[in-house]
């Protein structure tokens, strides 16, 4: 996986959630809180989670085949939806159901300095895995805000790590002040009213992360300055005029296929036109180097066609054609 995937992220999350999920069943065991249990379940899951971001990312890195040609850059985005879902079913529906159970059920939490302690180790390991997962987002968030960047971002490993960790401190800090009142009055309803918290806000997580992965597992376009650096190198305003129409889509985070038809003048020769379109296409590579499958076709520019409109009908995804744009 390349730097942009996260990795180090990755693998800072794995280990700190395996080894505050160990901390957490031992917890669970000698306090009997449910708030534990749930969280225990969640970093599990978590850790399960990261160990699939990187499957994901290895597997992408296969070459091409003939049943796949333009290779498996896609399966990253899989790979990251199926961790919207098991965030969603192992993590939220099981604290739920804990929580709920430990609500209609409940009793006194034994041994508490098993919980509190364990607690307090699992924020400070939280707060190292999400302090990392900042600093790598920031090398490519730029100044986008922080919503921004989870929505558009094309690589799904940082903001999968960031969403979960960011989860998963406010989950540990739910699941404290759970304890804590339970402690205080004696009560353990309030260590169930705590799991229900850590399981509602896993659920909203898991839906964000799937909407997101959802989008681009239907392919998204490369962004607005990407997409005007590509138009500015494609027209040189010699044999290359204008751009007809363009279309580009995403094979992976960081690859993209380019589609355009593209003016040129009605007596250049087709060596003439061979020739502008290879410099047309090595000037979009060196522009945006992720533009890696590029298609361009000639066309004659017509002002009387062009003043009728877009043919959307035409467009990929569309009914079928029945007309050319011209």
């Amino acid at each position: 996986m390349s730097a942009s995937g996260g990795t180090k992220a990755i693998v800072a999350a794995l280990a700190a959630n395996l080894a505050i999920a160990a901390a957490k069943f031992v917890a669970f065991a000698f306090s009997g809180s449910s708030s534990m249990l749930a969280e225990g379940v969640h970093s599990l899951a978590d850790s399960g989670n990261q160990a699939l971001l990187l499957v994901g990312g290895k597997k992408a890195k296969r070459e091409a085949t003939p049943q796949h040609p333009f290779g498996y850059g896609r399966e990253r985005y899989i790979y990251a939806f199926l961790v919207s879902i098991i965030l969603f079913s192992v993590g939220g529906m099981f604290a739920l159901y804990e929580g709920y159970e430990k609500i209609k059920h409940p009793h006194e939490i034994e041994h508490w300095y098993w919980p509190v302690g364990v607690l307090v180790f699992a924020i400070i390991a939280e707060t190292f895995s999400f302090r990392t997962a900042i600093k790598e987002s920031n090398l490519l968030r730029g100044k986008k805000s922080w919503k921004e960047f989870v929505r558009h971002a094309k690589a799904p490993e940082l903001p999968v790590v960031l969403l979960e960790d960011l989860g998963a401190l406010v989950g540990l800090i739910l699941a404290l002040g759970g304890v804590g009142l339970a402690l205080l009055t004696g009560d353990g309803v309030w260590d169930g009213i705590g799991t229900v918290c850590i399981g509602v806000l896993l659920v909203l997580i898991a839906v964000v992360l799937a909407i997101e992965t959802k989008s681009l597992l239907l392919g998204e376009a490369a962004g607005a300055e990407d997409e005007q650096k590509i138009e500015a190198a494609i027209v040189d305003g010699d044999v290359v005029t204008r751009i007809i129409h363009m279309r580009t889509l995403h094979l992976g985070p960081e690859e993209l296929l380019v589609a355009a038809k593209i003016a040129v003048p009605q007596g250049d020769t087709g060596a003439e036109i061979a020739s502008a379109i290879n410099a047309a296409e090595a000037r979009i590579r060196e522009a945006v180097p992720i533009a890696r499958v590029i298609y361009l076709e000639p066309d004659i520019y017509s002002e009387a066609e062009a003043a009728k409109g877009a043919d959307r009908d035409a467009a990929p995804g569309g009914p079928t054609p029945h007309g050319t744009e011209h």
